[in-house]
């Protein structure tokens, strides 16, 4: 298809590094990809369920006075991420994002879910200190995708930089040394994993 409706969903990379996970599927028939494509949608914006698929790290979706909610993620929602090892002391022992902004277009045979998250200060602090280990000049863009009978699961990092600005000494170090970790590409296994089990039956 050309001129595909989707071409401006992901930020433009700009600094740092950037990381690409992408799943997907063939189905047999317009049937069947729209309802692959209506589950998978289901699955990207229940957050609480990601941990079942990610594998490593354990996700929270948070309201906007970051109060835990048991529903699907809406923009301005927060999500608080465990991830293995030691959390940051800004975040009160977790990573934080927040979702900047949630897409869904359909155009004849193209459907796309699109969420995009940036890391974020912990909502009920007022020192707007990011507390994560990227800076918020970060941003991951999660996508489900139908184009005809072909269905993706995407994950797109972009403009990743360890976040040594902020924060206590010790947040520096620890975000120096997890953020070089996702840079050398220990965070890819964990996106593939759940861009794999969101297509998953």
């Amino acid at each position: 298809m050309e001129n595909q409706p989707d071409q401006n969903i992901i930020p433009k990379q700009y600094t740092g590094t950037s990381m690409d996970a992408l799943e997907e599927r063939f189905c047999s028939s317009i049937e069947e990809a729209t309802a692959l494509f209506n589950r998978t949608a289901t699955k990207l914006l229940s957050i609480n369920d990601w941990d079942k698929y990610a594998g490593m790290s354990n996700f929270q979706l948070m309201d906007a006075w970051g109060i835990k909610v048991e529903r699907t993620a809406e923009e301005g929602d927060f999500i608080r991420i465990d991830i293995p090892g030691p959390g940051t002391r800004a975040g009160r022992g977790y990573d934080w994002v927040r979702i900047q902004e949630i897409k869904n277009i359909e155009d004849g045979e193209y459907q796309i879910l699109t969420i995009t998250v940036r890391p974020c200060a912990h909502p009920l602090e007022k020192d707007d200190k990011t507390a994560h280990f990227l800076k918020d000049t970060a941003t991951s863009t999660f996508v489900v995708k139908r184009n005809g009978l072909h269905i993706t699961a995407e994950e797109h990092g972009r403009n990743e930089l360890p976040n040594t600005e902020t924060g206590s000494l010790y947040d520096k170090g620890r975000n120096f040394v997890v953020g070089m970790a996702a840079k050398l590409g220990l965070s890819y296994p964990q996106w593939k994993r759940l861009v794999k089990g969101l297509l998953q039956d």
